[in-house]
């Protein structure tokens, strides 16, 4: 049985989504001429200043092209639903946001992404454009702690891009930008539990099969198998097990603080979320840990899926400054 979804022809989805993007939010982004999987912000490029280019697959909206903005990422390449964007798209945006203090690459950790950037990268330097690249591998159910560089990047993009962005748009060394956006990587945890599966507007089909009493712990944002499935558990229970796992990671201390983000897979409601946020916060009373900021809503979706993921960011001095930063993109803000 095909799902019902509000597209017109699958394979057009994407395209028309952008179409749709630019002309609700015509003072914020624009596509490169010739190129419109390259979106670029109106205000945020400008010369002296270090570039930030992030982008990924589609159908996790607002994640990528949502954080492209003044103060957060200044441009974003994007793919086909679940499909990396292929080099032509990453180097227009490259060249777009290029100010001469170098472009920074930031994205999650997917061999598709990494195999396409990188072969942006090395095109660009004939251009005697110098790319590097920070890839985000915030999921802590993706791979053991001693192989962190093997994670995949999730929700937790949206604290690392914005430190990084932060950082770009102080205008900042490259060096500099680099650093923080490594150390926004290493200090940011997320893990998630997915209800229900989603399906590709291609082929409108279920992209994996769970039981209707069942939930996963730990998939991944395009259905990558988790760490344990089982019986559905309360919200309580749920974020508890989501929590033992970041708290275990983040080896935070009393009296630390925290950035919180309770993300929707696409179709979990804000009443859920809020269920769960709840008893974050109860968690985090218990360890003495104080919660700097909170994010609550859809912010790395994985289309129409079912279930939510936990992310928290152990913020210092310098951290918490840089996600207070103002910033203004299509579809995040703050003042």
């Amino acid at each position: 049985m095909k799902t019902k979804k509000i597209i017109n022809e699958g394979g057009a989805a994407v395209d028309e989504m952008l179409e749709g993007i630019l002309a609700a939010h015509p003072d914020h982004i624009y596509t490169v001429a010739g190129s419109p999987r390259a979106i670029v912000a109106k205000h945020g490029p400008r010369q002296g200043k270090v570039g930030l280019v992030i982008g990924g697959g589609s159908g996790h909206e607002p994640t990528f092209l949502g954080f492209v903005g003044k103060g957060l990422a200044d441009a974003a390449a994007v793919g086909n639903v679940f499909a990396s964007p292929p080099p032509d798209p990453i180097i227009e945006c490259a060249k777009a946001v290029n100010g001469g203090a170098g472009v920074l690459f930031m994205y999650g950790n997917y061999a598709g992404d990494v195999m396409n950037f990188d072969m942006a990268a090395e095109m660009l330097a004939m251009d005697d454009i110098e790319v590097r690249t920070v890839l985000t591998t915030d999921d802590v159910a993706s791979a053991p702690r001693n192989q962190r560089e093997s994670r995949r990047g999730v929700a937790g993009n949206v604290f690392i891009f914005k430190a990084a962005g932060a950082a770009c748009d102080r205008m900042l060394s490259f060096d500099e930008v680099e650093r923080v956006a490594r150390k926004a990587n290493d200090r940011v945890f997320s893990m998630g539990v997915a209800l229900s599966p989603c399906s590709l507007p291609q082929t409108r089909k279920p992209n994996f099969s769970i039981g209707e009493d069942e939930m996963e712990i730990g998939m991944g944002i395009h259905g990558e198998p988790g760490i344990a499935r089982g019986p559905l558990k309360s919200a309580d229970a749920i974020t508890d097990e989501l929590m033992d796992k970041i708290l275990d990671e983040m080896q935070a201390r009393r009296g630390d603080r925290v950035a919180v983000l309770v993300n929707s897979l696409g179709s979990t409601p804000m009443m859920e979320l809020y269920i769960m946020m709840r008893r974050i916060k109860q968690r985090l009373d218990a360890e003495g840990i104080a919660i700097h900021s909170s994010l609550v809503g859809n912010y790395c979706t994985s289309l129409e899926m079912a279930g939510a993921s936990i992310t928290l960011m152990h913020l210092d001095d310098e951290l918490q400054a840089l996600i207070d930063h103002p910033c203004d993109c299509a579809m995040f803000r703050v003042a």
